[in-house]
């Protein structure tokens, strides 16, 4: 359904505006790289916020600067959702490209606004049921701006009418958003916002007579709009952690840029160091010392690390090293989500050493797991890795984080006044529960001697097989008096289903809406999302065993959720795996066809 609209249009026909109430709203920007498309979506995100919706954001974009497709895309809800939409609702495409790659997601009433300044539609690649509006954006902007730039703010204002958004709360929020551009600078994007106004005006859109919209919603609780990486830096600093090294990597480098402009003013270091070697042995450094210390990287950073995380766990160093993950091997897809680096960061490394695997699911996990992970490093004494998937990227609304949750918890660290008291010091004493009582190095009388070989209690080097056992039996000990202090699985869903489903990381928002989607057809599952990846908690295994048959959902080829839980004691006959590594997260209706195709063979 095109609506042939053109600066002289006298209006659109009043019957094709939709002026219909959504409970859930799919919005995409797409077009070439330094397009904007990340802009008028933050701007969108800005006010629904205002509004007290729940978001979430996403981005597809090109692992390059400048240029490549780049799209954007919120969802607004009146219900928490960790996903996106099954389909696009509105789709404001700046090139045919993004049209292409979108018009499969399109759905009967969508509406699709389209940049018209170079190029008409090809026929047919749109389906008839959906609202085509073109637009000039990018000569409109040239012409009465003199810069291309502005269709963005153009985009916005006209984007604002079609859900229907107050043309006064469209302007605020531009503002607020661009508050640091000089009046110069601003006052041609409040130019374009008003010519969006003005078009939309032309073919009779009105805040009142808009195609799509939510009901209003303008009271609750006031909620953070926050990415996982922002999050686990966050819950890095309110766990006291002051010293960050790390290099630059797709998708890891927001932590180390958020902890630059935020840690130094509160008495933190942040390095940039030349590579990812160098990156964890600059924080191995530090948290000898007994600095809270972290490091962040991706799947390629983590395996350039693994010797230096061995060596955390051997040398009984207390690191926290958070892993982005992005489809690989190799370079891979760095833009692209994926959960791969499961069986390297469980299992990962020469030799046996203790080390923790959280997995948290949304960004409010990310900041208290973040905060457990730099006490867990200390109590255990060993490396403790945060694995993030798209949630490091993706931006959701989550409730305010509660500082008064936020405790330090130093463990066996020893003071100068418990050491005096000691009839003698050894860094690597073997104790009854694997962990040693530690004075950092420089206490008086408190020698640590610290080695990447096998050392005895003292910390000198040795290769006698008795002691070679001893400790490493008292490293492994570490990890059985800490579990019960690891975050334990959530579940739901009901509990007497035969058929469970196993997620990690922010699948678990997927999970939760196809479960949803069957159960209105009387299909019902038990849903387990394990916080924990290594060691395997119990409660895990139990779940595996105790259904007739399990689908684990895992973004990878190799199934390699499915792999450790066997590995661990869940039968194999229990498992059956659904895979997704093609770059692209899953959708709801995506995950409801697969589980019932194999249903339907069960």
């Amino acid at each position: 359904m095109k609506l042939d609209v053109h600066d002289s249009s006298p209006g659109v026909n009043p019957k094709l505006l939709r002026g219909k109430l959504r409970e859930d709203l799919t919005v995409m920007v797409a077009g070439q790289g330094g397009d904007g498309s990340l802009t008028i979506i933050a701007l969108v995100s800005r006010v629904l916020l205002q509004r007290r919706y729940f978001i979430y954001r996403s981005s597809n974009i090109a692992s390059r600067i400048k240029g490549g497709h780049a799209a954007a895309c919120l969802r607004a809800t009146l219900k928490p959702r960790s996903n996106l939409g099954d389909h696009i609702d509105i789709l404001v495409a700046f090139d045919i490209e993004a049209v292409e790659k979108a018009s499969s997601r399109l759905a009967p009433g969508s509406v699709v606004i389209f940049d018209s300044s170079r190029d008409a539609l090809p026929p047919g690649l749109i389906a008839d049921n959906v609202v085509v509006l073109p637009v000039p954006f990018s000569r409109l902007a040239v012409r009465d701006m003199r810069r291309d730039l502005f269709k963005n703010s153009l985009g916005f204002g006209l984007l604002g009418r079609v859900i229907g958004l107050r043309d006064e709360e469209v302007e605020s929020c531009l503002r607020s958003h661009f508050k640091k551009l000089s009046s110069t600078q601003l006052e041609p994007n409040i130019k374009a916002l008003r010519e969006g106004h003005g078009f939309a005006d032309k073919v009779g859109i009105t805040s009142s007579s808009s195609f799509l919209t939510l009901p209003p919603l303008e009271s609750g609780p006031e909620r953070m709009f926050i990415s996982g990486n922002h999050a686990t830096a966050m819950g890095f600093m309110a766990a006291g952690g002051r010293f960050f090294a790390g290099y630059p990597i797709t998708p890891a480098t927001d932590i180390m840029n958020f902890l630059n402009r935020n840690l130094p003013p509160v008495g933190g270091v942040v390095m940039q160091a030349e590579d990812e070697m160098a990156s964890i042995n600059l924080a191995i450094g530090a948290a000898l010392t007994g600095v809270r210390a972290m490091t962040a990287s991706s799947g390629p950073g983590i395996a350039l690390m693994l010797e230096s995380i061995g060596h955390c766990g051997s040398a009984e160093i207390p690191l926290v090293i958070v892993d982005c993950q992005r489809a690989g091997p190799s370079t891979g897809m760095p833009t692209k989500p994926e959960q791969s680096d499961i069986n390297m960061l469980t299992r990962g490394g020469n030799g046996d050493y203790p080390r923790i695997v959280l997995a948290p699911g949304d960004p409010e996990e990310c900041f208290y797991d973040s905060v457990l992970a730099i006490n867990l490093a200390h109590r255990a004494q060993c490396p403790v890795i945060i694995a993030l998937d798209a949630v490091c990227h993706d931006t959701n609304t989550v409730p305010r984080f509660d500082l008064e949750r936020v405790a330090i918890d130093s463990g066996k660290r020893v003071s100068e006044s418990e050491l005096v008291k000691m009839d003698e010091y050894r860094r690597y004493q073997i104790t009854e529960d694997g962990i040693s009582p530690w004075a950092v190095p420089g206490m008086p009388e408190a020698m640590n001697l610290v080695t990447g070989n096998e050392r005895n209690e003292w910390g000198r080097v040795t290769t006698e097989p008795e002691m070679r056992v001893m400790m490493v039996e008292k490293r492994s000990r570490k990890i059985e008096t800490v579990k019960p202090q690891l975050p334990r699985a959530v579940e739901w869903g009901k509990e007497s289903a035969a058929t469970g489903i196993i997620a990690v990381g922010i699948l678990g928002g997927v999970v939760t809406e196809a479960c949803e989607r069957m159960a209105e057809e009387g299909r019902y599952f038990h849903c387990h999302r394990p916080r924990t990846l290594w060691p395997v908690l119990q409660d895990t295994i139990d779940f595996v065993n105790a259904h007739e048959r399990v689908y684990v959902v895992e973004q990878n080829e190799g199934a390699q959720v499915t792999g450790l839980l066997q590995s661990e004691g869940a039968r194999a006959e229990n498992i059956i795996s659904i895979l997704k590594y093609d770059g692209l997260q899953f959708s709801a209706a995506g995950l409801v066809k697969r589980i019932m195709e194999k249903e339907q063979r069960s």
